[in-house]
């Protein structure tokens, strides 16, 4: 018989979750990454879910596609303190920051999202649409 092996520690950690493209689902999946960057350890991670609040509402009202979900994905790295966050969308339509006058209401949120992430960027991904995705590390705090 063969001594137990000791269990290698895990330091990526990673939460997955499909929502409704509507307000309901935007919100529930800021409180959910709220909930689970609390569940990793990252104590009160405000710019991290003001970055998740963005990109879900994005997706709800510029990426929406009647009929279709959008998902989440949140990864997070122990040993190297790097977040990554992952918002995807069946929508084409690419996002674009623009410089807002002073009398828009909207049209800030990726703005936000580029001053609080170390970077941002889109991809491409499988089947219809885009997955918009922002880093934040230990050198741009998530607290």
């Amino acid at each position: 018989m063969t001594a137990p092996q000791g269990q290698v520690p895990v330091t990526v950690r990673t939460f997955a979750q499909r929502f409704s493209a509507t307000r309901r689902g935007a919100r529930l999946a800021r409180l959910l990454a709220a909930n689970q960057f609390a569940s990793w350890g990252l104590g009160p991670s405000d710019a991290a879910v003001l970055v998740v609040a963005e990109l879900a509402a994005n997706a709800v009202f510029h990426g929406r596609v009647p009929g279709r979900d959008f998902a989440l994905l949140l990864r997070y790295d122990h040993e190297t303190g790097r977040l990554e966050i992952e918002v995807s969308d069946t929508h084409d339509r690419q996002p674009t920051p623009k410089a807002p006058t002073s009398v828009d209401e909207q049209g800030r949120g990726l703005l936000l999202v580029e001053a609080l992430a170390d970077r941002w960027g889109v991809k491409e991904r499988r089947g219809p649409g885009k997955t918009v995705w922002a880093h934040i590390s230990s050198r741009n705090p998530v607290e």
